[in-house]
């Protein structure tokens, strides 16, 4: 087995790749929740000129990796790979918000995990002499997957409590090789030194109004089988940062953790539950979507490890694997969680 190969699902990188830039790019509702301050672009607007909402996603894409880009002294030509996704049918923002850049894309899905995804599979691409630069890139809106997964907006349906809202914002990183020479290595470095791949884990919930239980799963068989890889209590950790299990999400979480006598509440953080103001703002369980761990990351919690506030977590946004016709033909709601060391 190869000597990066750490216990069972996990990788450790010796050489790690180092994050140089990060943008962020953020909804109304979003923008004006407790986070606001720390995207590059706070909107007040959801459609960013845009024709549709389908539209108003690529935009989005688009200027959270051109921002990215400018903040790295990078240009597209420089950039060996772009790993992205989205929520949408066949990657539908990614494809029409990126094609300009003529940039070679891998698209990925990993659900509202897209961003752990980007992130790992950027960090091999660059740790196995494959690349030199990638960029990381996902997105998701309110109203396109509400439209896709739900109802249209036009319906307006009531949502249960247990339900999350999706949050509109794309979030955009630059990855390099510590080789690059463009990198400057006496400044505060955030690096990827480790990565844990979920499995597919399916408990059988079948409520897409109730996302948080079906990736809350997902989550805790990643945090067990990383604290068997990397053989830690997490006391080592700063803070482990969930994605989206929102409210219901987490307590279940908890919950499964205290089976393997893991307690992780005194650092954990769970984006969904972040983005938003839950008493002033109606965002029901949380926040959920590709969007709402990669806005917190490259907002607020890259911002805390730049100023060495946190110098270690792992961050690890969940999934839930379901489509419209999963749905529809009654199945279950798989989830999945990617689990990203980023150490400053």
């Amino acid at each position: 087995m190869s000597e990066k190969r750490v216990g069972k699902q996990s990788i450790v990188f010796n050489d790690p790749p180092i994050i140089v830039s990060y943008a962020s790019v953020a909804g109304k509702k979003e923008s004006e929740g407790p986070q606001g301050k720390y995207y590059d672009i706070a909107s007040d607007t959801d459609l960013f000129q845009g024709k549709n909402w389908e539209e108003a996603e690529s935009r989005m894409q688009l200027m959270a990796a051109n921002t990215a880009l400018e903040k790295s002294s990078f240009k597209s030509e420089d950039i060996d790979y772009i790993v992205a996704g989205d929520l949408l049918g066949q990657l539908m923002a990614t494809s029409f918000g990126i094609k300009q850049l003529e940039i070679p894309l891998f698209g990925v899905y990993g659900a509202c995990s897209t961003m752990g995804e980007s992130l790992a599979l950027s960090a091999m691409l660059i740790d196995g002499n494959y690349a030199d630069r990638v960029v990381c890139l996902t997105s998701s809106h309110f109203a396109t997957a509400e439209k896709q997964f739900r109802f249209p907006l036009g319906y307006g349906n009531q949502r249960p409590l247990s339900a999350t809202t999706t949050v509109t914002g794309s979030g955009a990183l630059v990855v390099t090789s510590p080789r690059c020479n463009k990198v400057d290595l006496n400044k505060t470095q955030l690096r990827i030194t480790g990565i844990t791949t979920g499995k597919i884990v399916d408990y059988g919930i079948k409520d897409p109004n109730n996302m948080g239980a079906a990736m809350a799963p997902a989550a805790y068989d990643l945090i067990s089988c990383h604290a068997k890889d990397f053989n830690t209590d997490f006391s080592d950790y700063d803070c482990v940062v969930t994605g989206d299990l929102g409210m219901v999400g987490t307590n279940i979480l908890y919950d499964m953790l205290k089976t393997e006598n893991i307690s992780i509440e005194n650092i954990h953080m769970d984006c969904g539950m972040h983005v938003y103001d839950r008493k002033k703002q109606d965002a029901h369980s949380g926040g959920s979507g590709c969007g709402c761990a990669a806005i917190t990351l490259c907002g607020p919690i890259l911002k805390k490890m730049m100023d060495k506030t946190w110098k270690k977590i792992l961050f690890i946004p969940t999934g839930a694997l379901m489509s419209t016709v999963s749905f529809h033909e009654g199945n279950t709601i798989p989830g999945i969680a990617h689990g990203v060391v980023i150490e400053a």
